[in-house]
Order: structure tokens, then sequence, then C-alpha cells
């Protein structure tokens, strides 16, 4: 299809970035990384990858984002287990920070 024939609602999906907009194959050359390390990351339950319609993983920026961070934790010797709940833990934090700041501002 030609772009400018698309959906105009569905080109605004890619500033979302939450939206799966990259294939595995894509999401691992991006990172510079194998498609095992991230079903490594999906069976640890960090990332949970939507699924195409013929059940191929689809990731968004958000979730690249954090697969990077996990492989910058392996590059520096960490085990990928012991670097998935560093980074979920490190996401536990940063929620909470932003919802105390928001407390704090409405008070």
């Amino acid at each position: 299809m030609i772009p400018d024939q698309q959906d105009p609602a569905a080109a605004g999906k890619f500033d979302d970035e939450h939206y799966p907009a990259y294939t595995m194959g894509r999401a691992a050359d991006m990172l510079g990384t194998s498609q095992n390390f991230l079903r490594s990351l999906d069976e640890a339950g960090l990332i949970e990858p939507q699924r195409s319609a013929g059940g191929h993983r689809r990731y968004s920026r958000h979730q690249l984002r954090i697969a990077a961070r996990v492989r910058e934790l392996v590059d520096q010797g960490t085990a990928v287990d012991a670097a998935c709940r560093i980074v979920s833990l490190e996401d536990q934090l940063h929620e909470a920070q932003r919802r105390n700041s928001g407390e704090q501002a409405s008070h």
C-alpha cells in the first residue's frame, strides 16, 4: 500500500510507544541481539509481546527499551534472570516515584 493511501488513524499508532510495530527479527536486529534472547525475556515474564494474527511476536518501542536495558546488564556480566529482576524492580521504583510525585503535587 502506498503510504499516503494508508488509514490516517493507523498511521497515528506509530507515535504510540506501546504500539507493537516491530517483528521479532527487526527487534533483534535493532538491539543487536538474537531472537532467542527476546524469547527468553518473554519466558521470564518481563516482556509479553503481542501476537499477530499468524501468531508472530510483535514488540513496541517501550518493550525494546526494556530489552535494551536487560541486554546492557547481561553485557556487563549479569545473568539474564537476575537482569530481568533488576529491570522489573527499576520499573516498579520509577512507577512508585511517579505516583508519589503526582500525589505530592495534588496536596
